[in-house]
Formats: structure tokens, C-alpha cells, sequence
């Protein structure tokens, strides 16, 4: 059995915590901010998957989970032999929301404007975690732009906004959510 995680270790309480690599840095660096966020966007799934909402797309969210954790521990990494193993991530991670976005798709009126994010509150999540990602990818990109570690989150992070985008569409449709189109005054 693993040794049990203790929860507090004291070593942050002068602002600062260790990368994956042992790297000491300040609470605020890039890289902290980075993998901060994605962290937040994996809270905002979690928070849509607990909703009313169709279990396939349950098991899709929890897969996604999966992947941004896999981000995080990308962007957290500051070595290159780390003694620990890293996870991956796979051109076929950003392919598999491809099919899941052009599945939904199918289903969808044409896009003829940009919306106006609300009518459920389980579609405003999503408007919320798409926004949450696109800061995240912002961030890993800044990340990368430094340490050129991050080019498949940065992929992924893109597609995934796009993926929320549509299933924030999809579940209007299933909830009975009216989209508002915005119409721009002109």
C-alpha cells in the first residue's frame, strides 16, 4: 500500500511550493497560475457532470477530468529525467473531442450569431467553464512561450473550450433553454 498523502506539510507557508522536479518557486509564478486554473476548470466539470444531464455526457465530463489532470501535471513539471513519471497527452485526447463536438453537432441548428450565454443555469456552467478554459489556455500558452512543455495542452485546452461551447448549445436544446442570439446595435 502507498504511503497515505498527508494533507498539510507546512512547506507553502512562506508563499512558495515545489514543481514536479523540486523546483522551489513563488506561489504566483507562471507556472503555479497555470496548472491553478485548469485545476479550477476541473472543479467547473465537475460542477456540470453533477447536473441533470444526459449519463454519456457524464462519462465524456469524467474523461475529461482525466485529461486536464494530465495538464495540470504537464504544467506543474519543471524537468526533464523527472525520477517520477509524467502522464501524457495524445493526439487522439484532441481528436476524441473532435468526434464528441461534431456528434453534437448533428443534432444543432446552424450557428447564424454569436449567443448570449444563459436560459439554464446548467448552460450558464458551461458558458462559465468555457470562459475558465480559454484563461487556462491563455496561461499554458504563456507557460509554453518559457519552458516548451505544453504544446498538446495548449491543443487540448483550445478544442475543449470549443467542446463546452457546443455542449452548452446541446443542452439548451435538451433542457428546453431558448438560446438569445446577440444582435449588435449598429
Amino acid at each position: 500500500m502507498e504511503k497515505e498523502w498527508k494533507i498539510y506539510t507546512k512547506t507553502g507557508d512562506k508563499g512558495e511550493t515545489s514543481l514536479i522536479g523540486g523546483t522551489r518557486v513563488p506561489k504566483y509564478h507562471d507556472r503555479i497560475e497555470a496548472y491553478g486554473t485548469v485545476d479550477e476548470l476541473i472543479s467547473y466539470i465537475g460542477l456540470i457532470r453533477d447536473q441533470e444531464i444526459n449519463k454519456d455526457l457524464k462519462i465524456v465530463l469524467i474523461e475529461i477530468q482525466d485529461r486536464l489532470m494530465t495538464c495540470a501535471s504537464i504544467l506543474a513539471t519543471d524537468c526533464s529525467d523527472c525520477k517520477v513519471k509524467i502522464p501524457e497527452m495524445y493526439d487522439s485526447d484532441v481528436e476524441k473531442l473532435e468526434k464528441e463536438i461534431d456528434k453534437m453537432n448533428e443534432e444543432l441548428p446552424p450557428l447564424t450569431s454569436f449567443i448570449l450565454p444563459g436560459g439554464h443555469t446548467t448552460v450558464s456552467y458551461c458558458h462559465i467553464a468555457r470562459n475558465v478554459c480559454r484563461r487556462s489556455e491563455r496561461l499554458a500558452i504563456k507557460v509554453q512561450s518559457q519552458y516548451k512543455n505544453s504544446e498538446k495542452v495548449i491543443k487540448y485546452l483550445n478544442r475543449l473550450s470549443d467542446y463546452l461551447f457546443v455542449l452548452s448549445r446541446k443542452l439548451s436544446i435538451d433542457l428546453n433553454a431558448k438560446e438569445i442570439p446577440w444582435t449588435p446595435r449598429v
